[in-house]
């Protein structure tokens, strides 16, 4: 049987289950009104702060603690009845020594933009339940005692000598997303999100130099959108009732953490694009480089002429690319519902090269490869130093830097996107080097006929 805690009570959790090893927590709520919810959990020191950026776990950064802590993205458990809206496992023997507790809080995204508070969120609550017997074992239900806060710190697992705990916390705060990150020991940088204003495109009619296999016609279907909170981590928890932890470490200074900026460090990292109301609108994919003039033996230059494209599949069997070379500029409004912006062949336009998705079109798609390559120039990445950074209305930045180089082989695919069950777009980091479209295209296992084509 559950305990049920109230605010301010702790609960023994190891102590009355001692072949406890791994927990599940979830939380639930009802929201009224279009309150958007996050989860957010901070894997903490003794002394309350964050010793690194991944000790904030999201959606953006799932796993923690040396793998010990793990949001569950996909395909929450039914325990008990219930399928809780975030959930989030906890393997209590592998959490390092260095770490005292881990604090669970919610916060309304754009809270304070949006004028949306935690007065329009019913029965939310916080469980702890042994996922090896589906057992709940500790229940927090938070009730109706908020008003204007956009944030709760809702509780925390702590150990206390050699045991774990749990520590009903329901505390709200007011001031938002920084200032709760600030209290956990993480600079938050406020920079300003700037969607690029590339030059007008002037789509002809789509001729591709390199012809598809084939090209359906497409239905046109309203897209519904899944569930994917954007990396809105709140808490605070200067206020420690804290019992002697065994964590002694002392931890550095924090880095600063951006979170209006996700990237993608490894190749096969992988991020699905957040949620917005109803669709998700308009996807820009912005690609930047860096023009380096070399002078030749007569005081000539050797210039860069990087390219941003894509092939793309749609469901209904239809296949392409979109790019410069062949004035294959694609199309918003019909297939392939992808349009690129320009071509910048300096490196020196501000706003660079852009790709832009309709993502209202998202049943359409299938699976889209983004990639570059050098038309102009020796193909040495390395001088361009390219960043590729896909911008999504009212999310944060996804950013993939082409940071793996590999010399001689002229075309990049380097990010894959897919369809998620029609409800949203997953992002996947590949960075991976071809000699040319065709070597590319086998790779991936497009099936298109390439011929030569130009600008």
């Amino acid at each position: 049987m559950a305990i049920s805690v109230v605010k301010g009570q702790k609960a023994d959790l190891t102590k009355n289950n001692p072949s406890l090893t791994q927990v599940l927590i979830g939380m639930g709520w009802r929201n009224a009104d279009g309150v958007d919810l996050d989860f957010s959990a901070f894997v903490l020191g003794a002394d309350g702060k964050v010793s690194r950026d991944e000790d904030l776990i999201f959606y953006g950064n799932p796993v923690g603690a040396n793998h010990a802590v793990s949001l569950t993205t996909d395909n929450k458990r039914n325990i008990a009845g219930i399928t809780d809206r975030e959930q989030v496992t906890i393997q209590l023997g592998d959490v390092p020594g260095q770490y005292a507790k881990i604090a669970f809080a919610l916060t309304v995204y754009e809270g304070e933009k949006r004028k949306q508070n935690f007065a329009q969120v019913d029965d939310a609550y916080i469980r702890i339940v042994d996922p090896a017997s589906g057992n709940e074992l500790i229940r927090y239900n938070l009730g109706k005692d908020f008003s204007v806060e956009t944030a709760v710190v809702v509780g925390e697992l702590y150990r206390y000598n050699t045991e774990w705990k749990f520590n009903a916390i329901g505390s709200g705060y007011s001031g938002g997303l920084g200032a709760l990150c600030n209290s956990f020991g993480i600079e938050v940088k406020e920079e300003e999100i700037k969607a690029p204003t590339p030059p007008t495109p002037q789509p002809p009619p789509i001729v591709q130099a390199d012809k598809p296999v084939n090209n359906a016609p497409l239905n046109l279907n309203r897209p519904s959108q899944q569930s994917n909170n954007p990396p809105q981590p709140p808490l605070n928890l200067n206020r420690p009732t804290k019992e002697p932890a065994s964590a002694p470490s002392e931890p550095p200074a924090a880095n600063p953490i951006n979170l209006h900026k996700i990237e993608l460090k490894k190749r096969g990292d992988t991020i699905n694009l957040q949620k917005n109301s109803g669709s998700l609108g308009e996807i820009l994919i912005n690609l930047n480089w860096d023009q380096k003039k070399k002078s030749g033996w007569f005081g000539g230059s050797s210039n860069l002429d990087l390219d941003l494209a894509c092939l793309y599949e749609l469901k209904n069997g239809s296949k392409g690319v979109v790019q410069a070379l062949g004035n294959s500029f694609g199309s918003l409004s019909r297939a392939p519902f992808i349009s690129l912006d320009g071509d910048d062949r300096t490196g020196t336009v501000k706003t660079g090269e852009n790709l832009r998705i309709n993502g209202n079109m998202l049943k359409e798609f299938k699976r889209i490869l983004v990639f570059a390559f050098i038309y102009e120039g020796a193909a040495n990445w390395a001088e361009a130093n390219g960043i590729v950074t896909i911008k999504q209305s009212g999310g944060p930045d996804i950013e993939v830097r082409m940071d793996e180089h590999e010399k001689n082989k002229g075309m990049c695919a380097i990010a894959l996107i897919q369809n998620v069950n029609d409800q949203t777009l997953s992002i996947e980091k590949l960075v991976s080097y071809y000699s040319g479209h065709a070597k590319m295209d086998e790779a991936y296992k497009w099936g298109l006929r390439w011929v030569a084509g130009s600008k």
